[in-house]
């Protein structure tokens, strides 16, 4: 489809060293009779190129034809409609009519090829971008063709599945509806999704992604290209993070706990009871612990809230997992670089000491930010049965918020907006994509409540007003806003990370293997 008609000058007449000028006074071309591919061909000096000939336009409904003989005629209910380039190209290019009169070729369809990959061979064009794919980027060359001519298919190599961290991809850089997400099949038409730009939560790593949303709810989240962080890829696993959102787990009206039982409870009442509870204590009886997985701006309002009770104890719990020699960090808090330049503490310096002097009574009331103490906190049941106050806020209904006596829903990734620090010191936005469920709130809301309410400071009225509070008293952010970070952010801190993925590009580049 990418037929060019190319030329050169004509060469001086034997014993003159003028050559024919056209009326522009330029070297009149000498074109070639026949079209040439333009991405096969390097431009050189004194190249004529004409993309709109009548050559040319002939040439690809030419090709068009040929692509669509035996391609089956399923638009309807492909999941590729509305942003395949087969289509786009068949409105520009086709002849509107089939003068193919045999009977189409009959391939595999529905064919499961990998955990997260449906594969449908009849609409395969063999362009054979995935199989560079799995063989260059994903270094997990598991997919080839067979046969020949028009019974020409896509396939797994035998005893292999399509199953790599990254075989979504294939589905992004798919330019038909061949290799389709198994996740998302049939889920919603492409056209009636609305994209908010934002980034992945799923490790420090800190990808941008579109999140695909319909109705207040998301329905999928493909990678959006930045150079400087994820090139236009992603992991599967951070592309499938976000059924959680929309689960029946979610938290979604605050309660408050009475006679060994939960009841649900109004903001207010809810807020008066956990700013009563950390009033009655203290500052030495408090812990705040927080979590890697909120922003900036919760980060500093987490800190504010501290400053105002006196609160020396707060951490945030560090996680970490398996990293790869691609995308995936071994650091899985998207922003644990947020959490050091705004706390100013290592995170988990403080927890080991925070538990023990819970076993010793010595604190007596704690916070819990977006974490369940039962899991990777290390909190045991028993020691949350000693607190005498206990306010738990988190997205989802988790084994520590039943020992709670508050529990303040709150809003996810995809529902709020702030800012975040990646692994490479980027400055990263998130935008909002959904409305919370329910009656959750965003982190900074609930913490500019709760201090409003044991302090009386207040000023903060929308999540700018917390970004500016933020940037005069952290030197790094001065000067900036949230629209200054732009959609594909700024460098902010200097580290010495680099991303691997990025970096094989850079070398290929340099090599030549990669033009562009």
């Amino acid at each position: 489809m990418c037929l060019v008609e190319t030329g050169m000058p004509a060469r001086p007449a034997p014993g003159t060293t003028e050559v024919d000028k056209d009326e522009h006074g330029f070297a009149k071309i000498m074109w070639s009779p026949r079209a040439a591919i333009a991405c096969a061909n390097t431009i050189s000096e004194g190249l004529g190129i004409r993309t709109e000939s009548k050559l040319v336009e002939e040439c690809r409904k030419g090709v068009m034809e040929f692509l669509l003989i035996n391609h089956p005629l399923d638009c309807p209910i492909c999941d590729q409609a509305g942003e395949c380039s087969l289509q786009e190209f068949s409105v520009e290019h086709g002849r509107g009519t089939s003068r193919f009169q045999e009977n189409k070729v009959k391939k595999p369809k529905h064919k499961q090829i990998g955990p997260r990959i449906t594969l449908d061979d009849e609409r395969c064009i063999m362009c054979s971008r995935c199989i560079r794919f799995t063989s260059e980027i994903a270094d997990d060359p598991v997919l080839g063709f067979t046969e020949r001519g028009s019974y020409t298919v896509l396939t797994t190599h035998p005893d292999k599945e399509l199953a790599n961290n990254y075989s979504l991809n294939t589905v992004d850089i798919c330019p038909v509806g061949a290799l389709t997400s198994s996740d998302f099949r049939f889920s919603m038409r492409v056209w009636f999704l609305k994209d908010t730009k934002s980034i992945c939560t799923g490790c420090a790593r800190g990808c941008n992604m579109d999140i695909g949303s319909r109705n207040e709810v998301i329905h999928r989240q493909t990678p959006r290209e930045n150079n400087d962080v994820n090139s236009a890829w992603m992991c599967d696993a951070g592309r499938l993070d976000f059924h959680y959102v929309n689960s029946e787990a979610r938290l979604t009206q605050p309660t408050i706990k009475e006679h060994g039982t939960h009841r649900a409870a109004t903001w207010q009442d809810a807020l008066a009871k956990a700013a009563t509870a950390l009033q009655s204590a203290q500052p030495s009886q408090i812990a705040i612990i927080a979590s890697g997985r909120m922003t900036n701006e919760e980060l500093f309002l987490t800190k504010r809230l501290a400053i105002s009770l006196g609160v020396t104890h707060l951490d945030i719990v560090p996680r970490t997992g398996e990293a790869d020699n691609y995308l995936v960090h071994a650091d899985k808090n998207p922003n644990t670089a947020g959490a050091r330049l705004i706390l100013g503490t290592e995170p988990g310096s403080q927890l080991a000491a925070i538990r023990d002097k819970v076993d010793r009574g010595e604190v007596t009331t704690v916070i819990a930010l977006q974490e369940n103490l039962l899991g990777e906190a290390g909190f045991t049941a028993a020691q949350l049965g000693k607190l005498q106050s206990f306010i738990a806020c988190h997205i989802l209904a988790n084994p520590s918020a039943e020992h709670a006596h508050v529990v303040l829903p709150l809003a996810a990734y995809a529902e709020k907006r702030g800012s975040m620090i990646n692994a490479t010191g980027r400055l990263q936005r998130l935008n909002k994509a959904t409305e919370p469920a329910g009656e959750a709130r965003s982190d900074w809301e609930v913490l500019r409540d709760l201090t409003l309410a044991v302090s009386g400071q207040n000023g903060l009225y929308s999540i700018e007003d917390v970004f500016k509070s933020m940037a005069a008293a952290i030197s790094p952010f001065a000067g900036l806003n949230l629209g200054k970070i732009g959609d594909t952010g700024l460098p902010l801190l200097e580290t010495t990370e680099t991303i691997p993925v990025l970096e094989r590009e850079k070398e290929r580049k340099a090599k030549g293997i990669i033009v562009g």
